[in-house]
This record gives structure tokens, C-alpha cells and sequence, in this order.
């Protein structure tokens, strides 16, 4: 190419982007206010290890409702309940669809996963069938205190070898079997060491929260710079291949005429007299099973290690709840679901670890489907909106010294996390709102109830509870 057309390309490229600039800045008049977009200002650019907490100082200076451009990417991020309530209540049906993630696109689950369809007839659908599962209590109230049951001899065997344990991995490895128990009646995790799937439910969940550069720069998805693709592949390759060679399982127990005792999650949809409105294919039920076990296991094993972390951080607030149990509940009956009501400093451990730490800071990212106006400003079609419950969580002017572990603050307050007080979103609200809550509710309760019951704890190597790292991780959860 001669000299001529180069000069001439750079200044057509040069004009472009800047009608291009122009015409951006034009647009985007009406948008909440926020930080200079790139690539005027490239050190604002969220891809951290701790984004929630990046795009929490950014508020404090632009506001709670803010916008930002990530990439080539509008974003706008609601950091106060008054916010929240605007999109996941007031203008709920606007925002009713998800955003998809580059790492959520392996194998095309975001075309059959509940968790991100938008809403639709298949996700009504859907989302029935896994209400209805949940809701049935009399098979999962007899898994859940046989899996409880298994969580004590594992940590009494600890106990009297005097061994450490990883709090984190015996709740996750007791979520995970209690959910696979109860989706198609098997343990898919062991206490002494991680199984292939364990390893891939819980890397999958870590590496698609990561952010991801193909999140904000599309045109270089292809690429795959950081890998997360490669490894969700791999990872969501050995999830398929259980759940393949379970329901080949199933299916040839059904067609040798063998009737399956379990009548588990996966009998009732692979039933002949299954009748939900909708035909579900393999996909669908892989895909199905993958968000229930995600959505479940994580959610609750890190709230149940962040209590317990609290907890030996607080040790005054341990002792109070220790106290409580053996008030309410004798020392030689374990906690059940009907105690929980009556323990009201123990849901108010809960509450106040959920407000410090939600399970999924940002929830999930919604979508706009239209433009919609909020207050004096204009949400544009396609806009991603985040919402960052760990800022509502620790904003100053709702909570008073906000980062201090204090439960007593929710002794005399009506405030709860179903979804109805904007204050508290940790499993978001409204349509979308997250279904396994129920679940999570009953679950964090008793295994905390059950922990503090049956033993006394302390740190390792004879640590301080002032010299805890009680720093907080970035992925999904």
C-alpha cells in the first residue's frame, strides 16, 4: 500500500471514530452520570479481582445510579435500595432478561438454562418444576438430616483425631450430595477428597464470575484471552458426561420395565405421566440439573463458611448463639426446621453475615428490553444493569458502623432477605428472584445450628481472631 493511502486510511479512521465518539456522547445525554468512558480514561476499566468493590467507590463519587462503558458495553449499576426497587420492582417487566455471559455460552446452555432464558413460556415452565421439587418436603426433609447427620461423623472423626478442617469443603461436599440425593439419588462428593464433578461444579462457578475481557470487547471473543471458555468447556464436558450416563441409566431401567424406587427429581421428568406443559430434551435437562446444582451448592456452603468465619472472628457473638441453642433446644435433640423460628439470634447471625457478604454481590446481570426512564435519566435497550447488593449492604446511610459483624442490629427490626425489603437482596427480588431461596433459608440455618450445637470451635495453630484474613474472593459467589 503506497503512502497516499495509507495517510488516507488513518485519516478515515480517525474520522470515524470520532463521528463515532460523537455520536455516542450525543446519545447518551440522558444516561445516569459516571466516570469518562474508554479510552479516554483506560484506568477505570472494572476488570479487577474485586469489582464490586471498585464499582462501590466509584458510587460514592457519581451516585447511586451510575453508568459506565465497559468495552463497548453500557452499563448501569443501582447501589441503593431506592435504586433496586426501581428496576427489579417498579419497572420489573422491562428488565426481565438476562445479559449472557461470554463463559455462559459453552455447549449454547444459555439457550435451555432456566437461570438465563428470558422470561418466557419454557422458563415458567421450568421454573414451576423446580418450585414444585423444592416445595416437596417430606422427601427432602429426610435426605436433609441424613446428609446433616453425615456432615457430624465426618467432622466428629476430625474432632477426635484433633485434625483441621476446611469448613468451606465439608459444607459444599454436604450441599452437593443433599441436592445430587435429591435430583437423581446419588452422593457425587466425597469428604476426603474432590470428585472430577466436584472439581468441575466448583472451578466453573469461580472461573464464569471472573470477569472476563470478551464480556466488554466482543469483537475479540474469538480469542478466548484468558481461557475461561476453554475451562468451562472442560469443565461443563464432565458435568454432561455424569448426567449422560446417569439418565442413560434411568432409561434403561424404564425400558427393561424396571420401575425406579427413588422418585427423584429426574424419575418425575423422565416419567411417562410427567406433564409440565413442555417437553424437556436431554439439553433441557442437563442444562436444568447444572442450574440447580450451581445455584444451590455454592450459594449456601459460602454463606455457611462466612458464619462460621464471623463467628471465631466474633467469638462473644458465638457464645451468644451457642447460648441461645441450649436455651431453646436440648443438647441431646440436633436443631430441626421448626426450631428456626424460635431462634432469633440465629437468624439474625444469618441475616447480618448476608448483608456483609452476599452470595452473588452483583446478583445476576440484567438486561433492558426497552428504554426505560429512571427519575431524570434513560436507560437504553440492551443496557446491562448490574446490581450491587454488597454496596446496598455496607451503604453508611442505611447501616450504622456498616462493616462491623453486629447481629443484634436485626433483634428489633422487620428487615428479612425474601425479596420485599430492598435493603436486603442478598437472593435478589421480584420475578427473577432466586429459586433455591427456601432451600438456602432452611439449609444455612440448620447446618449453623448444627455446627455451633455439636461442637466448639477454634482457629488453627493457636490464631488469633483479630489476625483472621477475612478478605473475600471474586466469582459468581
Amino acid at each position: 500500500m503506497d503512502y497516499l493511502s495509507i495517510t488516507l486510511l488513518i485519516l478515515f479512521s480517525c474520522t470515524f471514530f470520532k463521528i463515532v465518539s460523537w455520536v455516542t456522547k450525543s446519545s447518551s445525554t440522558s444516561l445516569p452520570p459516571g466516570p469518562v468512558p474508554l479510552p479516554e480514561n483506560r484506568s477505570l476499566f472494572p476488570v479487577t479481582s474485586k469489582p464490586h468493590e471498585s464499582l462501590t467507590r466509584l458510587a460514592k463519587v457519581y451516585g447511586p445510579l451510575m453508568s459506565l462503558k465497559l468495552g463497548s458495553v453500557t452499563t448501569v449499576v443501582a447501589s441503593s435500595p431506592a435504586m433496586a426497587k426501581e428496576f427489579l420492582q417498579k419497572h420489573d417487566q422491562s428488565f426481565t432478561s438476562r445479559t449472557i455471559l461470554e463463559a455462559i455460552t459453552v455447549f449454547n446452555h444459555h439457550k435451555f438454562s432456566m437461570v438465563w432464558l428470558p422470561v418466557s413460556p419454557e422458563w415458567r415452565n421450568l421454573r414451576k418444576i423446580t418450585n414444585s421439587h423444592i416445595s416437596a418436603t417430606q422427601k427432602l426433609d429426610s435426605l436433609r438430616r441424613q446428609k446433616l447427620d453425615d456432615l457430624v461423623s465426618y467432622l466428629c472423626l476430625n474432632a477426635t483425631s484433633g485434625s483441621v478442617v476446611n469448613i468451606g469443603h465439608a459444607s459444599f461436599t454436604t450441599v452437593l450430595n443433599l441436592i445430587s440425593s435429591s435430583f437423581f439419588s446419588i452422593d457425587v462428593a466425597d469428604y476426603n477428597s474432590d470428585s472430577m464433578f466436584e472439581t468441575a461444579l466448583r472451578e466453573g462457578m469461580l472461573k464464569a464470575g471472573k470477569p472476563n475481557l470478551s464480556d466488554y470487547i466482543p469483537i475479540i471473543s474469538f480469542m478466548d484471552v484468558q481461557g475461561i471458555k476453554r475451562r468451562m468447556r472442560n469443565y461443563a464436558r464432565i458435568m454432561d458426561d455424569t448426567f449422560d450416563k446417569i439418565i442413560d441409566h434411568k432409561l434403561e431401567l424404564a425400558k427393561e420395565g424396571k420401575s425406579s424406587s427413588s422418585n427423584d427429581l429426574l424419575d418425575i421428568i423422565l416419567g411417562p405421566s410427567h406433564d409440565n406443559g413442555l417437553e424437556l430434551k436431554r439439553h433441557d435437562i442437563k442444562a436444568l440439573l447444572k442450574d440447580l446444582l450451581m445455584a444451590a451448592t455454592d450459594t449456601i456452603s459460602a454463606t455457611v463458611e462466612w458464619v462460621l468465619a464471623e463467628l471465631l472472628h466474633n467469638p462473644s457473638e458465638m457464645m451468644k448463639a451457642q447460648q441461645e441453642l441450649s436455651n431453646i433446644i436440648s443438647k441431646d435433640r440436633p436443631i430441626e426446621e421448626s426450631d428456626i423460628i424460635r431462634l432469633p439470634y440465629l437468624q439474625a447471625i444469618v441475616k447480618e453475615t448476608l448483608r456483609l457478604h452476599p452470595p452473588a454481590p452483583f446478583l445476576l446481570p440484567y438486561k433492558a428490553e426497552v428504554d426505560v426512564k429512571i427519575h431524570d435519566f434513560v436507560v437504553p435497550k440492551d443496557t446491562q444493569i448490574l446490581i450491587n447488593a454488597w454496596a446496598i449492604g455496607r451503604d453508611p446511610t442505611i447501616w450504622a458502623d456498616p462493616t462491623s459483624f453486629q447481629p443484634e442490629r436485626f433483634l428489633d427490626s422487620k428487615i428479612d432477605y425474601k425479596g420485599y425489603h430492598f435493603e436486603l437482596i442478598p437472593f435478589g427480588s421480584g420475578r427473577r428472584i432466586c429459586t433455591g431461596l427456601p432451600l438456602a433459608h432452611k439449609m444455612t440455618h440448620l447446618m449453623i445450628g448444627l455446627l455451633l450445637q455439636s461442637f466448639d470451635w477454634k482457629l488453627e495453630n493457636g490464631m488469633k481472631p483479630e489476625d483472621m484474613n477475612m478478605e473475600d474472593g471474586f466469582g459468581f459467589t
